[in-house]
């Protein structure tokens, strides 16, 4: 299995940036693609950006020229890099891993098998 631990949330101010990382472990070789979810109450949970094993990236329309999704192999790290926050970035956000993906559909969440527990990003 492989294992998912996100950081790098908190609170910032409209204009502001955060970097969200995501420690992979277990059995990382298995993965085909990685990515970063949000969600907030009540709403369901959206593909923000994914990066597939040989670098290529996808972005949901709204956050793109505002972020960047990026990974560190020999740390096996997963990063989002988030610049020009808005209040409506505010979520928790996820970092997930497919075995798997259809090419078509590399941000939605139901192709992404395993899941890290979310950290809280808060846009003011």
């Amino acid at each position: 299995d492989v294992q998912l631990v996100e950081s790098g949330g908190g609170s910032v101010q409209a204009g502001g940036s955060l970097r969200l990382s995501c420690a992979v472990s277990g059995y990382t070789y298995s993965t085909q693609c990685m990515g970063w979810f949000r969600q907030v109450p009540g709403k369901e949970r959206e593909g923000v950006a994914a990066i597939d094993s040989d670098g290529s990236t996808s972005y949901t329309d709204s956050v793109k020229g505002r972020f960047t999704i990026s990974k560190d192999n020999a740390k096996n790290t997963l990063y989002l890099q988030m610049n020009s926050l808005k209040p409506e970035d505010t979520a928790m956000y996820y970092c997930a891993a497919a075995r798997t993906v259809y090419a078509g559909d590399v941000l939605g969440k139901n192709q992404y098998e395993y899941w890290g527990q979310g950290t809280q990003v808060t846009v003011s």
